[in-house]
């Protein structure tokens, strides 16, 4: 797919690192089903966030033109991306920081290894960040012999349980008390064997072993939750106080970026730092805001680097559909709504990007039949667009992509699926009155092969996952018929 980027054309590569799993959706839902605790553990979190969320929302009286001032920036932002790219890089530059581009995530994980290595050192310190885990980052540096600390308590807990990450700001939401407990007692260095899952004796555990990283540590290696192209600033919002320290303690800062987290002016903020709080975790404001300009002698990291991602992007923004999806603020918002993600867990997509907005950002970054079961991973009840707060139409695009799917298997001649045999076959009945009255007369009989809410083999691979409506006892002809006496 090709797109005008930076002024020239560009065909834009599919994304790659950690965007799609080993199994399709219905194979790692299936499991994740299966799995009490699990949803125990979902279903009790998210009610908890949505609570929150509903109540300081609703203290805002203009709630809604927030939300449409969010969505207007990031949808104007998008149509100029290259213009404000470069202007963010001129003021980087200009303030003694380095800008690099990256087109996928084999080219940043190279630069990112090759300035860690440059310092000398062996390890960093990382504040959380979903764009270092799509690329695969902790990998790629354990490969070139670069230890990576996660310094987020969540982070830490799934890192030390060789784990990996299954909601965008609770990376560990399907883990309680207990099962950090023992994570904590097993891989955890130095920990009291008396250690409880009390809560606040947790943090202090996790405290203790993350200030030593904190005080030794000389490179760090951050997100960045927005980019202010007007000044060159970029922001990390965070609730701990660990990204404060990685920020500001080791000599060398290198942040990863993906390239839609650009936003033009210093005034946008005030829109952005009203919505992503209420959000995400439910506050009025985040407990840590850090903001940095490039370099200040004297103060903060002395060295700082920024790349910046592609890995896909350009062909979303190629998109005028699907494009909106650039437009997320990774808030969480639409997973802790999702009837979907609740049951199944973030693990079930298979890739850094989970519940509704995974669904439909993911397919795009690989190329839609890479993905081809997350547009289908949703009821399309809706819930997801109203709580987005920058108004992304998820249920909208879902649609378009499974529109996509489909248009591409019969592009490639693709030897269509049962499904689609039985789709066209209906199409040919109803196109006739007469076919579709002798069908509907049939469907009674029907009626002894559903009893169970499931039909025979083959077609018995549709119903597995979904009930099918028992067939009416008289067709509506039939009624109108016997109630009206005429045809």
């Amino acid at each position: 797919m090709s797109t005008v980027f930076l002024g020239m054309p560009v065909h834009s590569s599919p994304g790659v690192g950690a965007l799609r799993g080993s199994r399709t959706f219905p194979q790692a839902a299936g499991i994740a089903l299966g799995d009490a605790s699990l949803r125990r553990n979902l279903g009790h979190a998210t009610a908890t966030i949505r609570a929150k969320r509903a109540a300081v929302v609703a203290e805002l009286p203009d709630w809604e033109r927030l939300r449409l001032a969010g969505e207007a920036i990031k949808t104007n932002t998008m149509k100029d991306l290259d213009t404000h790219l470069v202007r963010l890089e001129s003021a980087i530059t200009e303030r003694g920081g380095t800008v690099h581009w990256a087109r996928d995530a084999v080219e940043a994980n190279r630069i990112v290894t090759d300035l860690v290595r440059a310092t000398g050192a062996d390890e960093v310190v990382k504040v959380k960040s979903m764009v270092t885990q799509e690329i695969g980052l902790n990998e790629a540096l354990a490969r070139a012999g670069i230890a990576a600390w996660e310094t987020d308590l969540a982070e830490l807990i799934v890192q030390l349980g060789h784990d990996t990450p299954s909601h965008i700001l609770v990376p560990a939401i399907h883990r309680n008390r207990a099962e950090i407990r023992e994570i904590f007692l097993r891989e955890m260095p130095g920990v009291d064997p008396d250690l409880t899952d009390e809560p606040r004796v947790l943090a202090m555990a996790a405290r203790r072993h993350l200030r030593r990283k904190f005080l030794s540590a000389k490179v760090a290696v951050s997100g960045a939750n927005f980019a202010v192209a007007e000044t060159g600033t970029l922001m990390v919002v965070e609730s701990e106080g660990n990204g404060r320290m990685c920020l500001t303690l080791p000599d060398t800062l290198i942040t990863v970026m993906g390239i839609e987290k650009v936003i033009p002016t210093w005034a946008d903020l005030e829109v952005f730092l009203q919505l992503l709080p209420r959000s995400s975790t439910g506050e009025r404001m985040n407990p840590y805001t850090s903001m940095w300009t490039g370099v200040t002698p004297g103060d903060g990291p002395q060295d700082f680097h920024l790349v910046l991602l592609d890995n896909g992007r350009t062909a979303v923004l190629a998109d005028e559909v699907g494009r909106p999806a650039l437009n997320c603020i990774r808030c969480s918002a639409c997973l802790n709504v999702c009837p979907v993600y609740e049951r199944t867990g973030g693990h079930a997509y298979g890739s850094t990007y989970p519940g509704p907005i995974g669904a439909i950002l993911s397919p795009q970054l690989t190329g839609v039949e890479l993905n081809a079961s997350l547009p289908y991973a949703s009821s399309l009840c809706g819930a997801c667009f109203d709580a987005c707060p920058v108004r992304i139409d998820i249920p909208s695009i879902l649609v378009h992509l499974r529109a996509r799917h489909v248009e591409e298997r019969a592009a490639a001649h693709v030897r269509p699926s049962a499904e689609a045999i039985a789709m066209a076959a209906a199409a040919w009945v109803m196109r006739s009155p007469g076919r579709f009255g002798l069908a509907t007369r049939l469907a009674r009989w029907g009626r002894r092969l559903v009893r169970r809410r499931a039909l025979p083999p083959p077609l018995s691979a549709w119903t597995v996952s979904r009930d099918i409506p028992l067939p009416p006892t008289e067709t509506f002809r039939e009624w109108w018929l016997r109630t009206r006496g005429t045809s």
